[in-house]
């Protein structure tokens, strides 16, 4: 039975997705909830899965791809492995025709060899992999479905002959220079795609390579042009003791660990100092909504974590109500969630205040940018020892600098100075925290 494979509904906030990667090829077997393609949206990477154990059928989509929600965008052929799968027929439509088209051109005779009429039936990425190392199909062996070539029989021969991947021969490689269009020289949009210039490039070239902007990337520079263009933005700064909270850590570190499952850093002391500062200083816990003030009776505080699709914004909510393990562990599962692209586009909505903790690659001083619609946002820095005038003595103490990004359409100097006086004040005396004095 064929099975129609959609893209998930998208909220109303976000209108068009693009074919990240596809993570199976037609012909391939998946087993039910085996991830099948990836999608990429404005905020997170959507992951479609299989619907039942089958077989993918096509591909109706490219990757890099437009795609709008619930757009079907393959077929799929629910049975065990090694059921015969039949070709899609012409409900199909033009796509799916153009995606046999295209696996049918893949089966490649070789006349070379004196084995005419003999043919290799070889997947999309099992083909673009073999060009890639100049690899010949007749001398691969198939142990897919009816002999088909997968990716990983390609990979199993290159392991084997112990060959470094070699430039594909493209069919403009023998046109002159002219007559290449810039279609020619644009790769691929996929998961991983990285601008670099090629190693062991030769002396004296000046190679250069040009990669779409992911839909994230792109977002990301819309949002931060828009917060720098429609809000009066100043940055104050301020530098903080971090000896008490690092004393504390010490003390309590292995057995807040045990008693709660999860380790005891600095993002949740953060956190609960700038809950109580923003309780304090609600102006700098409200938005601008045309012309009103909106306050916000809650703190839910963005947390911005680095992923290897760029930075995003998790939303601690109700941070006010919560511990401090329950932060951390908050912090952390954002964190996994990050780093294997399991955030959902909920997870990254709202937020009345964020954090950014530049410190963690080392940066000393910076500016941190809106994030609109909030009106400030704290920026964490590296901490570092330096000699502090203490009691007209000279010590030595781990110190970090604070910058507070705020909108000063909103915010006067006074109190965005004064918020970031009452972090200071917090942080350097954890116990004020938990009294909220």
């Amino acid at each position: 039975m064929a099975v129609e494979i959609k893209v998930p509904t998208f909220p109303e906030s976000v209108s068009e997705g693009t074919i990240a990667a596809w993570r199976k090829e037609p012909g391939d077997y998946c087993v039910r909830d085996e991830l099948v393609v990836e999608i990429e949206t404005d905020k997170v990477v959507l992951e479609v899965v299989a619907p039942e154990s089958g077989t993918l059928l096509d591909q109706l989509k490219a990757a890099g791809g437009l795609v709008a929600s619930e757009e079907v965008i393959a077929h799929f052929e629910v049975g065990e492995k090694g059921e015969s799968v039949p070709a899609p027929d012409a409900a199909s439509g033009d796509a799916a025709a153009a995606s046999a088209s295209a696996v049918a051109e893949a089966s490649l005779s070789v006349e070379a060899s004196g084995q005419v009429g003999v043919s290799f039936l070889l997947s999309p990425a099992a083909r673009r992999l073999a060009e890639e190392h100049g690899v010949q199909p007749e001398a691969l062996t198939g142990t897919g479905k009816g002999g088909r070539i997968t990716k990983e029989d390609v990979l199993a021969f290159v392991r084997v002959r112990g060959s470094s991947p070699q430039p594909a021969m493209s069919q403009t490689a023998d046109r002159p220079a002219a007559d290449k269009g810039p279609s020619d020289e644009k790769p691929a949009v996929g998961k991983g795609t990285q601008e670099h210039s090629p190693a062991g490039s030769p002396s004296g070239e000046r190679p250069e390579q040009r990669v779409p902007m992911t839909r994230l990337r792109a977002k990301v520079a819309e949002r931060l042009l828009q917060a720098q263009q429609s809000a009066a933005m100043l940055t104050t700064f301020n530098e903080v003791n971090m000896r008490p909270i690092m004393e504390v850590r010490k003390r309590y570190r292995d057995l807040f660990e045990k008693r709660h499952g999860v380790k005891l850093g600095f993002m949740s002391f953060f956190v609960k100092a700038a809950v109580e500062a923003l309780k304090r200083h609600p102006v700098a816990n409200a938005s601008i909504d045309g012309q009103d003030v909106v306050y916000h009776g809650y703190q839910d505080i963005g947390v911005a974590v680095s992923s290897e699709r760029g930075l995003v914004v998790p939303v601690v909510r109700d941070a006010e109500q919560k511990t401090l393990a329950e932060l951390e562990t908050c912090v952390r599962d954002y964190g996994i969630k990050a780093r294997d692209g399991k955030l959902a586009i909920e997870d990254m909505t709202g937020g009345t205040f964020t954090i950014s903790n530049g410190g963690v690659f080392g940066s000393l001083l910076s500016t941190p940018i809106l994030n609109p619609p909030q009106s400030a946002i704290l920026g964490m820095h590296k901490i570092q020892e330096r000699p502090v005038a203490v009691d007209g003595q000279v010590v030595i103490l781990p110190m970090m600098y604070l910058a507070l990004s705020y909108d000063h359409r909103l915010l006067d100097g006074k109190e965005a100075v004064t918020f970031l006086v009452t972090m200071k004040e917090l942080l350097e005396d954890p116990t004020r925290i938990l009294l909220a004095v």
